[in-house]
């Protein structure tokens, strides 16, 4: 196989074009793969800008500019590195594998070449992109992730991940390749590959270097005839990666793409405007299906100094943490203008960010991400706040709005007048310090039914928190109609049950994070304990938060007997009691009414077995269900470790 390889890039007499033309045509049929590859195998200390012109620089260098007239073929692969004996002759090195195209294995070796290739990114001469940043798109946990699972790698390492991710080959196939392309120790870095967890693999748009957004950096302070310019650079740049990248996936519609043109940052007439009952007709049921509402929505010079505000960042704007200051990343739907509490107050979105705009002192502009909602996430902003008081605006489909202190469940709700969308003020804020916080309970119109009521938490940004709520048995009981185990993972549900609010009563204050950027707030009843003594019962609690940029934190909880607040048992940020990290078990010192000493310690459905390990004792029990309590003489340093019924073990977070 490795002779035809060869020889299949060999011209024959009188074709020597013709590896010009074949190299050609794969260049084009996979060059989003290409650049895929690369952008993987670069180094992950670079900012993504320069990574997506790096990844592009090493796929177009994969084509030479010159051709050899000899007798071998230009994209020939170079010798092993590995020293060949003298009585034999080296065999000639095979570059595809069965089923592969011989031609595109020869471009992929190059750009892994120059991809590993120790010197600076740089110095590699990559395409020049003036006055615009170009990024991968941010994306989801699972991303985030895998990113920087990614970034802890060397870069043979990371070659290795996308041969064997991006182009499926086997273990041994990469590392054949990688070593070919010259890296250091292959069968190591194919080791250290496959300890990457499985996540939504590199194919998602966060790691597809053809699937840029794009940022301008100097928009306002530009000329006009260089304005005019660049904008003709850029629409042939989209227009060449349009062609380079036809093989892949589009981007979902309503994404953003590409920048505005300069001339019309601040132009109201490029505001998106979309019709009332736009949120009846689209699958896509977020901010992008907001109306534009309020008296001022066609107050030009309102929603220019908007505009001008968010195009030109200054000292009064404010973003929340982990929200990009800079200019929108696309035209921005208005969603509101108009004047509240006597100021005029101006909401966007770019399709990233909610961006709030309100006049006079004090004012300025306030963003926050806001990228990928859902009808919950998207059901409401806060349109003014003042001291602890906050009015919100309220999604199109909302029909029926309501307060309610989370401390109080069996109180009775507060209905919340909101004509045009803009409710009476509430009270909110508060949440995290135990003493009550007030919560938005929306109910939606019956045409999203799956939807029909959810549970909101101001926590002092732009976008309130969305609760939810997993009892132990919707994380521990098979249905009926299952054939197979059911997930371990809790299976989150709308907060606004009596159950649930009854949960997020006890051990609401117990959350990790309550401040601007959570995006969802989650509460898991993990386990129910009998206490020995007849003394009641124990709940054990796991309480997640998640931001708008991936990041997450995660604490565990358990509610004893006669006390009015949980006790914080663990915790800390990762993505424990998530789907992806389903299985947890936490553990506290009690002391019963008869005055004895006992530690409890507890797990979620898949715990079979619990390990406590003292200064001079430990104790290894079997826990059909999932609970263990040890009296001891006092307390002391112990170590606690699940054990679940597939055999891997789990500390519990600390």
């Amino acid at each position: 196989m490795a002779g035809r390889t060869v020889s299949a890039l060999r011209p024959r007499p009188g074709t020597a074009q013709r590896p010009v033309v074949r190299a050609e045509a794969a260049l084009v049929r996979h060059y989003r793969r290409l650049v895929r590859i690369a952008y993987l195998a670069l180094p992950a200390d670079r900012d993504r800008h320069s990574r997506v012109l790096a990844a592009h620089a090493a796929a177009q260098r994969a084509l030479p500019s010159r051709w050899s007239r000899g007798t071998e073929a230009p994209l020939a692969a170079p010798q092993s590195a590995a020293p060949q004996s003298a009585a034999s002759p080296a065999a000639p090195p095979t570059l595809a594998w069965p089923g592969e195209d011989e031609v595109y294995a020869a471009l992929r070796l190059r750009v892994l070449r120059t991809a590993l290739r120790p010197r600076p990114v740089r110095r590699v001469v990559a395409p020049r992109v003036w006055g615009l940043r170009l990024f991968t798109p941010h994306g989801g946990e699972e991303d985030a992730a895998l990113d920087r699972a990614l970034a802890a790698l060397d870069a043979p390492a990371r070659a290795a991940f996308a041969l064997r991710a991006v182009e499926g080959l086997s273990a041994e196939a990469a590392v054949d390749v990688l070593r070919q392309a010259g890296a250091a120790g292959p069968e190591a870095a194919v080791a250290a590959a496959a300890e990457v967890p499985a996540g939504p693999g590199p194919d998602a748009p966060a790691f597809d270097p053809c699937a840029v957004r794009v940022q301008p950096t100097d928009l306002l302070r530009r000329r006009r005839s260089l304005a005019a310019a660049l904008a003709v650079g850029v629409l042939g740049l989209t227009t060449t990666a349009a062609v380079l990248g036809a093989s892949g996936p589009a981007e979902p519609a309503g994404r953003p793409s590409a920048a505005p043109p300069p001339g019309g940052a601040a132009d109201p007439g490029r505001l998106v405007r979309v019709a009332p009952d736009a949120w009846q007709h689209t699958t896509r049921v977020d901010f992008t299906a907001w109306p534009a509402r309020g008296e001022r929505r066609e107050d030009g010079a309102l929603l220019g100094r908007a505009l001008a505000s968010w195009a030109q960042p200054g000292p009064r704007t404010r973003a929340e943490p982990g929200t990009d200051p800079g200019p929108p990343t696309a035209p921005p739907h208005l969603l509101y203008a108009g004047t509240v509490d006597g100021t005029g107050v101006v909401v966007l979105f770019d399709g990233q960010r909610i961006a709030r705009y309100s006049d006079g002192q004090g004012g300025g502009l306030d963003l926050a991400r806001a990228d990928d909602p859902d009808p919950a996430t998207a059901g409401a902003v806060v349109l003014r706040r003042q001291g602890t008081a906050v009015r919100y605006l309220l999604a199109p489909w909302v029909e029926d709005a309501d307060t309610r202190r989370i401390d109080q469940p069996d109180a009775p709700a507060h209905p919340l007048e909101h004509p045009d969308g803009v409710t009476a003020a509430a009270p909110g804020g508060g949440f995290a310090d135990c003493r009550g916080a007030t919560v938005l309970r929306l109910h939606s119109s019956p045409q999203l039914a799956e939807r029909s009521g959810v549970l909101l938490a101001d926590l002092g940004g732009l976008v309130p928190a969305h609760l939810t709520w997993s009892p132990p048995d919707r994380a521990q009981t098979p249905s009926p109609s299952q054939t197979q185990p059911p997930s371990p993972s809790p299976s989150p549900s709308e907060a606004t049950g009596q159950d649930a609010l009854q949960a997020w009563a006890r051990a609401g204050c117990a959350v990790p994070d309550a401040t601007p950027g959570v995006r969802q707030l989650s509460l898991w009843a993990f386990a129910n304990q009998q206490l020995p003594q007849n003394a009641g019962s124990a709940t054990w609690y796991c309480l997640r938060a998640d931001r708008w940029d991936g990041a997450g934190s995660a604490a565990t909880a358990v509610l004893l007997p006669a006390s009015r607040t949980p006790q914080r048992t663990g915790g800390g940020p990762g993505r424990a009691c998530s789907r992806f990290e389903p299985d947890v078990a936490a553990w506290a010192w009690w002391r019963s009414p008869q005055g004895a000493e006992f530690l409890l310690a507890a797990g979620s459905r898949r715990v079979a077995r619990l390990t406590v390990k003292g200064p001079d004792w430990s104790a290894d029990r079997a826990v059909p269900d999932h609970t263990l309590a040890l009296e001891r003489p006092g307390r002391a340093t112990v170590q606690v470790e699940a054990t679940l019924d597939g055999g891997t073990r789990i500390s519990p977070p600390h």
